[in-house]
This record gives structure tokens, C-alpha cells and sequence, in this order.
């Protein structure tokens, strides 16, 4: 990475409200953006980054776009672009972006779950923008379990890692758990073979073919509301200490 280190040593500083600011052509297109230089940092991305089951590279607007299109042209892979403009297609997510400098909304179209994605940008300041695109594209295709008592919740913790949580959008919901016995009487009447069948295929009709296959399938997402992990905490602790 010489010609880019030699690049950044180069690179003017300006004051930008209360932070001090480089200038380079990767993260502002001026001074004037050098083929070798973009080829050198194209390369080394794909070298460094695992692309083999990657199928989209995600970037934000705007300044991810040349690096995302120049690793683009070498890899076939398509690229995503997340825009600050809503445009109201189906499967759209917004998510809201904090820098040091700004504060704004972006949406993310065309990134399904399942995806493997290549999440690409021109630098890493605050990591505002970095951290809202990660979260946004987290909380598309996951399931939640949840206490039926619960009427409403906006997080989803890791059930495995006590640290990883996400905030989540509006959702299906679904129970379960159903009666079909209550006080030694029967309360549903049984579902015929092919209803069984019926709702199997539609359950795995909702799955994306990435988590069917065989090869380098999937892990689906599954997580705990809050109340339903605090119990679990709970029972755990409780069952350690007998």
C-alpha cells in the first residue's frame, strides 16, 4: 500500500468545525483521484476481504462509490447503494446515521435476508455511518422469541452472547405455543395431514434459498425479547446457585 500511504502523508489538513480534517481523493475526489492509487486499494480489498459467497457490495452514498464500482468491475459482484433520498420500494429500510458532523436518515433497498454482503466506504472517522449501516442490515431477516404476556418490545438480544443486542422494526407475530387441551377438554380441533403439510411448505416458502442449500448455508437469526431473556437470565442463575 505504498502509493496510498505516500498519498495520506501528502494529504492537506483543514479544520472542520471543532475536528481537524484531511482532504484525499479517496474520501473527497480532490485533489485528483491517480488510477494506480484506486487499483492499489482495489486489490488489497479484495485480497484482504473473504468474497467467495459474497453476492452484493453495499456502500453509502457518495463517497464509497468509486471503490465499491472499481471492486465491482473485477469481482462481477453488484453493488447496493445506500441513498439519503426515501424512495418507498418495497423491502426499503431506513436507518438514521450519527457523525461528527451530521446527523441524517439513509435507505437501504435491495438487501434481502439471507445476503452474504461486502459493506464498503471511503474512512472510518466517527463510525456513525459504519455502525447504523451494520444495525440496518442486521435487522433484516431474523426471528424473535418473546413472552405471549409482552405487548410490545423494540430489542433483540443475543440468546449466546450477552453483549450483542439489535433494535428491530415492526414485525409478524405468531404463537408458538396453542391450546389444544384445557382443563382435561379439548379446545381445538386437530388439523388434518394435508393442513400440517400445507403450513410446512409455507413455513419454508419463507426461508430465502440461501439458508436451504447445502453448501455454505446460512445461520438464521434467532433472538430473545428482553423480558424473555431477563427469565432466562434468571432460571439459569437460580438452577446454578441449587
Amino acid at each position: 500500500m505504498d502509493k496510498l500511504r505516500q498519498s495520506l502523508l501528502e494529504s492537506p489538513i483543514i479544520e472542520k468545525g471543532e475536528y481537524e480534517y484531511f482532504v484525499h481523493p479517496i474520501s473527497d475526489g480532490v485533489p485528483m483521484l491517480r488510477p494506480g492509487l484506486l487499483r492499489e486499494i482495489v486489490i488489497r480489498i479484495i485480497r484482504k476481504a473473504e468474497i467467495a459467497d459474497v453476492n452484493k457490495i453495499v456502500t453509502p452514498a457518495a463517497m464509497g462509490i468509486h471503490i465499491s464500482t472499481a471492486v465491482s468491475l473485477m469481482t462481477d459482484i453488484p453493488i447496493v447503494v445506500i441513498r439519503k433520498r426515501r424512495y418507498g420500494l418495497d423491502g426499503e429500510v431506513s436507518l438514521s446515521k450519527q457523525t461528527g458532523y451530521s446527523e441524517s436518515e439513509m435507505y437501504i433497498n435491495d438487501v434481502s435476508a439471507g445476503d452474504r454482503v461486502l459493506v464498503l466506504d471511503d474512512v472510518l472517522s466517527t463510525g456513525g455511518t459504519m455502525r447504523a449501516v451494520l444495525d440496518a442490515l442486521e435487522q433484516i431477516g431474523a426471528d424473535i422469541v418473546a413472552l405471549r404476556s409482552e405487548g410490545s418490545f423494540s430489542t433483540m438480544h443475543s440468546p449466546n452472547d450477552p453483549l450483542k443486542s439489535m433494535n428491530v422494526k415492526p414485525f409478524r407475530t405468531e404463537a408458538l405455543l396453542k391450546h389444544v387441551m384445557k382443563d382435561g377438554e379439548q379446545v381445538k380441533t386437530p388439523e388434518s395431514v394435508q393442513e400440517i403439510a400445507a403450513y410446512a411448505r409455507d413455513q419454508l416458502n419463507r426461508l430465502e434459498p440461501e439458508y436451504k442449500r447445502f453448501d455454505n448455508s446460512h445461520i438464521y437469526k434467532v433472538g430473545l425479547s428482553g423480558k424473555l431473556y431477563e427469565l432466562r437470565h434468571q432460571l439459569i442463575t437460580k438452577n446454578k446457585s441449587t
